[in-house]
């Protein structure tokens, strides 16, 4: 059956600077170069191309450009041209059309909507190159009260665990097999060396990765792979992961052909196979079952490590953070829809689910209203582009942020949403080895800490203009938020005045 899809982009070759170097062919992943023998000239498949620009980039003479295809439809408000390709797609594969990374649709990003305060005289600015200024976060629930005994030498009452880290900014959950190991090892250096957390993901732990363990977070997923005792001692902390942004209320699924020999023995699965997470966790239909599991995990690790539980942004995400708490969590994690995935079905990621915004704005206003907003910490996840994002999120609400896809793009993703194809050419969502050898670690490592370096100095610069010296005193203080270009419904979900107000 011939194809009805048109390219997606064009190739443009400069042959007055194209050597015949035959190094696009080495570079691209999806086979769209190839050398003609008989004319001895270069060729292109532009059908096979997804815009990742690795042939560009690496083009020794920068004869290659991509562009977008200019083969446009017919105009229609209703039928856009990305409806009539979706469409097509299924008429010729029967299945579900899948993407990558997290929702790309034009809807309102309420962080472009919001505005930070400054400090002028009454309460004046900091210079943050000479004053200090505390961006260290502490995880974990907090006592009701601190009751300290009257003799001396006795011992204050205990804590419940916490973990600290230097920035509020984390690396959030991309397991073994939907990235390479090269770039989870990047990941977790990163996490070290920049003095946060790293997530493992659903996928289990590399034995080999081990050593990063004070900076790892790992998850209990409704697939349990690679979950036993060790995997769960050796972390900082445990999370249980409910749902995900990208895809909420739905499993995951890891196919076979991406599940080698070293994935499988991490997730502790045959060769091949797919790598199936239901979606519900089948011990898990109640709030009471939650607890269960959550008391299941301090007891596994000796109630020395905090419990997280992640779900994905929903209408009712308030009520559901109410009743995670409640069953003993010291972290709620939410995950907006513009979080990204290595594979998702395009029909849930683009229509299901909310903005991170309004479910961290809705989520802490209810479990301060309830009076156990210090039983846990919230860390926001979904779409968090640079510095401002963060700070504009820990006013709202948050303790920390989640940060996956601007992480991907510093090792240098190009979000071409090829991902669940295994075929990534920058080597970061590879399955082929010699594709993944693509990625230096310790370089890509380095780049994640320089942007996680320079969104710290970004942040301090702003506290700094917002006369706070400490990132504790923003956190939930909606008062130096303003709101701009939204509607008044919008503004009482987010707890903002408008700006001017």
């Amino acid at each position: 059956m011939k194809s009805y899809l048109l390219p997606q982009f064009t190739v443009e070759r400069d042959a007055s600077r194209c050597s015949v170097c035959r190094a696009c062919i080495k570079e691209c992943s999806f086979g769209v170069h190839y050398y003609d023998e008989k004319r001895r000239t270069m060729g292109t498949h532009e059908e096979r191309c997804v815009g990742c620009h690795r042939c560009s980039t690496f083009c020794p003479t920068r004869a290659l450009t991509i562009r977008t295809h200019p083969a446009k439809f017919r105009p229609n408000a209703n039928w856009r041209p990305e409806c009539i390709l979706d469409i097509r797609k299924q008429a010729e594969t029967g299945g579900i059309v899948l993407a990558g990374m997290g929702c790309d649709k034009p809807y309102r990003i309420y962080w472009d909507h919001l505005l930070l305060n400054a400090s002028q005289v009454t309460n004046p600015s900091i210079d943050p190159l000479r004053e200090p200024m505390e961006l260290r976060t502490h995880l974990g629930a907090r006592p009701d009260r601190l009751a300290v005994a009257d003799e001396p030498g006795a011992p204050d009452a205990p804590l419940t665990p916490q973990v600290s880290v230097e920035v509020p900014i984390l690396l959030a959950a991309m397991s073994f097999g939907a990235i390479s190991a090269q770039a989870q090892r990047a990941l977790m250096q990163a996490a070290q060396e920049a003095g946060t957390l790293c997530n493992t993901g659903e996928g289990g732990w590399p034995a080999e990765l081990r050593g990063f363990g004070r900076h790892v977070i790992v998850q209990c997923a409704s697939g349990r792979f690679g979950v036993d005792a060790d995997y769960l001692n050796e972390a900082a902390i445990v999370e249980i992961k409910i749902g995900q942004g990208a895809k909420p209320g739905i499993g995951g699924h890891l196919p076979g052909e991406k599940v080698t020999e070293a994935v499988a023995r991490t997730r502790m699965i045959p060769p091949g196979t797919d790598a199936l997470s239901p979606a519900p966790q089948h011990d898990i239909y109640s709030i009471e079952d939650l607890s269960m599991l959550i008391y299941a995990l301090k007891e596994a690790t000796n109630y020395e490590k905090p419990v997280a539980v992640k779900i994905a942004a929903v209408h009712n995400a308030a009520a559901i953070a109410s009743g995670i708490v409640r069953a003993g969590a010291d972290i709620v994690v939410l995950d907006g829809f513009r979080g990204g995935t290595g594979a998702a079905p395009k029909i849930i990621r683009d229509n299901v689910g909310i903005p991170i915004e309004l479910a961290l704005a809705s989520v802490d206003a209810r479990l301060r209203v309830e009076g156990i907003r210090h039983r846990a910490s919230i860390i926001a996840s979904g779409g968090f582009r640079n510095s401002a994002d963060v700070l504009k999120a820990i006013a709202l609400g948050a303790d920390a942020v989640y940060v996956g896809t601007a992480a991907l793009i510093a090792m240098g993703c190009t979000l071409c949403q090829q991902c669940y194809t295994g075929k990534c050419a920058w080597g970061i969502a590879a399955s082929d080895p010699k594709l993944a050898e693509r990625l230096d670690p310790n370089v890509a490592a380095r780049r994640v800490v320089n942007l996680i370096n320079g969104w710290s100095l970004e942040i301090k610069e702003m506290l700094g203009g917002m006369g706070i010296n400490a990132i504790e005193s923003l956190r939930g203080n909606r008062l130096h938020l303003r709101g701009i270009g939204l509607e008044d419904w919008e503004l009482e979900v987010l707890g903002v005045r408008g700006a001017g107000t």
